[in-house]
C-alpha cells in the first residue's frame, strides 16, 4: 500500500517519474520499482518524498503496512489506510477524465 500512496502523491502533485527520481537522487528504474511495489523504499527516500512533497514523513509511513501485527489498533490503521489509497486513486481518475474531457473540448 505504500507503493500505491507513494505513486499517488507524485500524480497530485502532476511531477513526472523522471524529474522526481532526479529529484531524489535514484534512478528511474528504481523509482518504479518503488512504486510498482517490487522494492521497498529506506527511510532516506521516504525523508526526501517528505521533503520534496512538504508531507510529514509521519503521514507517509501511515501507509505502510505490517501484516504480522494482530493489534486492533494496526488492523484500524490499515484499514483506514486502504480507504484513504481508495480516495485518491478515485481522485486522480476524476482528475484524469477531467484533463481528458478538457482536451477533447478544445479540439472542438
Amino acid at each position: 500500500m505504500l507503493n500505491q500512496a507513494l505513486r499517488l502523491i507524485r500524480t497530485f502533485y502532476d511531477v513526472s517519474q523522471s524529474e522526481l527520481s532526479a529529484s531524489l537522487g535514484i534512478s528511474n528504474s528504481y523509482l518504479s520499482e518503488i512504486e510498482s511495489g517490487k522494492k521497498q523504499p529506506t527511510i532516506e527516500i521516504l525523508k526526501k518524498y517528505s521533503e520534496q512533497f512538504e508531507i510529514p514523513l509521519s503521514s507517509i509511513m501511515f501507509f505502510s503496512e505490517t501484516l504480522d501485527s494482530n493489534k486492533p489498533s494496526d488492523k484500524i490503521r490499515l484499514h483506514v489506510a486502504k480507504k484513504i489509497v481508495s480516495i485518491l486513486e478515485w481522485n486522480q481518475s476524476r482528475n484524469e477524465a477531467a484533463k481528458n474531457f478538457s482536451r477533447k473540448s478544445k479540439n472542438i
